[in-house]
């Protein structure tokens, strides 16, 4: 596809942002003479413009493809804003500069030159009707933004390209206290969702399969606690079996996780179980092989490949939709719980694990493990009996409890 050069500002009266790897500045704009730019004898790395040394930062991050794909999408929205909305380089950005870019960030303007038509979130980043936003930023998510941008000014000043950091002189504020997690589902909603699943129409193949698939993420969300990302990027063949110090057989599943780290999920009884049901549903063996490539979450037709995070998304959308339509059903004041569960999304699930957890008692440090909070120490490998501690716990204590057998 032929490439959209930006052209001068004074040469354009309404130029069109275009992504990164489009993106064709005049010299002008290219920060190859930035006047935030640190003498050529510091830089540490070998960019000459600010395209080359955003790419050299978010190279650092191409082993996380959901990491790397939010600092682009930080990064490339400063960087457009500041050649067309300044007609300035990134490399020429002053505090004052970030300070506007931040009210700018509450409420792009112009719209059409900032903002997706219509009610579209989401364009291929060749279509010609591509925007950088979707709409304003909420104040949570303006926060989150400086604070990547900031570790982008960070990493270019450390690496001699930038002479300093225009955010380093940012107010500092007080850390808030740790907010207590809200986005999770009571006991009484996750019995609705569950029976919502439960109830879901099995007339035809698709329908049962649909209503397997269902019922299968619902499970591995919840009793495994894990994030979208690690639904839809982890295979069959993850789940492996060892034995106790005692000889008993214990299945495990193993989850690469935030930063690429490992960690070993509980699979309970419970889990093997509904994998099994699961599989049968497909036409497959109760028990997934060793390196077996299938994804965790099949389609319900063609190729075995995984679903994308947005397509589980969806499916977790449509569930908690048809429980709050449930909900809704009984009566009016039914109302506000309807609206929690209309809200609620997948990543929902791994709060409310987390919250049933610490409801049944659960060992703190056993939730910290299950969820990979902390970081894997060198000498977990050694710690059979604190493992098998922390499995027998989570499989005493954390259940699904479905009421359906067929």
């Amino acid at each position: 596809m032929e490439l959209r050069p930006i052209k001068p500002l004074d040469s354009l009266a309404t130029p069109l942002p275009s992504p990164l790897e489009r993106l064709r500045l005049a010299p002008a704009l290219s920060g190859a003479a930035g006047s935030n730019r640190a003498p050529a004898s510091a830089t540490r790395i070998a960019a000459a413009d600010d395209l080359a040394a955003v790419a050299a930062w978010l190279a650092r991050y191409a082993d996380s493809a959901a990491t790397l794909a939010t600092y682009r999408r930080e990064a490339e929205r400063l960087l457009l804003w500041a050649v067309l909305q300044l007609g300035k380089p990134l490399s020429s950005l002053t505090h004052e500069d970030l300070l506007t870019y931040e009210r700018f960030l509450a409420d792009p303007q112009p719209a059409a030159r900032w903002v997706l038509a219509g009610s579209r979130k989401k364009l291929a980043r060749g279509h010609p009707d591509w925007r950088p936003f979707a709409g304003a930023l909420a104040p949570r998510s303006v926060r989150q933004a400086l604070v990547i941008l900031n570790a982008l000014f960070a990493w270019l000043t450390e690496a001699g390209y930038l002479a300093g950091n225009p955010l380093a002189l940012a107010r500092r504020r007080r850390a808030p206290a740790k907010a207590r997690i809200t986005r999770y589902l009571s006991h009484a909603l996750w019995e609705t969702v569950k029976d919502t699943v439960a109830a879901m129409p099995t007339d035809t193949a698709r329908e049962r399969l649909h209503a397997a698939r269902c019922r299968w993420v619902l499970t591995v969300l919840y009793l495994g606690g894990l994030r979208a990302a690690e639904v839809t990027g982890t295979a069959m063949g993850a789940f492996f079996c060892r034995r106790d110090a005692q000889g008993a057989e214990r299945w495990w599943l193993e989850v690469t996780g935030k930063g690429n780290k490992t960690r070993l999920v509980p699979a309970t009884d419970e889990l093997i179980a509904e994998l099994a049901r699961y599989r049968r549903a497909h036409g497959l063996a109760p028990t997934p092989q060793h390196g077996e490539t299938r994804p965790l979450v099949l389609p319900l037709i063609g190729r075995e490949k995984p679903l994308s995070r947005g397509a589980l998304h969806l499916i977790m959308k449509e569930v908690f939709g048809m429980a709050a339509e449930r909900l809704r059903a009984r009566g009016p004041e039914w109302e506000a719980q309807a609206g929690v569960l209309a809200s609620a999304s997948a990543h929902w699930l791994r709060h409310t694990a987390g919250s049933h957890m610490s409801d049944q008692q659960l060992d703190l440090r056993y939730v910290r493990d299950n969820f990979g909070h902390a970081s894997i120490s060198t000498t977990s490998g050694y710690l059979h009996s604190e493992e098998d501690a922390r499995h027998e716990a989570t499989q005493e204590r954390h259940r699904i409890g479905w009421t359906s057998e067929s």
